[in-house]
């Protein structure tokens, strides 16, 4: 075989050299993805989610309350919803704050003008049932 049979041959085989190339690297990269379930649950962190105040073991009075918002799709509608909150931001974390939290902190304040810091305890599982109790801290 002379070289211009060769190139002639090389040409021929070429786009069905070039697919199958293309078909390897696809099983390449669903191999590259595939992790372990108990390996991707170890290293996996949730992406951002608002904490709850509860959650902190105390805060101050005279941290920063901003207004927020996130998106949420209706689960009947299917339509997609902005539901606006109160957070503190507390070492990059947003800790959403009840209305009712903060109500009670303004009876807490009423009664104590110098409370710099409180808690908040935290009871019931489902949105009808939880409550919070504002506890100040000497």
């Amino acid at each position: 075989m002379d070289k211009q049979e060769a190139l002639e041959q090389i040409k021929k085989e070429l786009p069905s050299l070039l697919e199958y190339q293309n078909e390897l690297n696809e099983k390449q990269e669903v191999i590259n993805t595939m992790t372990k379930l108990n390996e991707y649950a170890k290293d996996f962190e949730p992406t951002s989610k608002t904490k709850n105040i509860a959650d902190l073991k105390e805060v101050s009075t005279d941290i920063d309350l901003v207004d927020d918002e996130f998106e949420v799709t209706d689960k009947v509608t299917k339509q997609v919803k902005k539901v606006k909150q109160k957070v503190i931001v507390v070492a990059g974390d947003k800790y959403r704050v009840p209305a009712s939290v903060i109500g009670q902190l303004k009876v807490v304040l009423e009664d104590n003008p110098s409370c710099k810091k409180f808690k908040v305890k935290k009871s019931g599982t489902t949105m009808d049932d939880t409550r919070y109790q504002v506890i100040p801290l000497i």
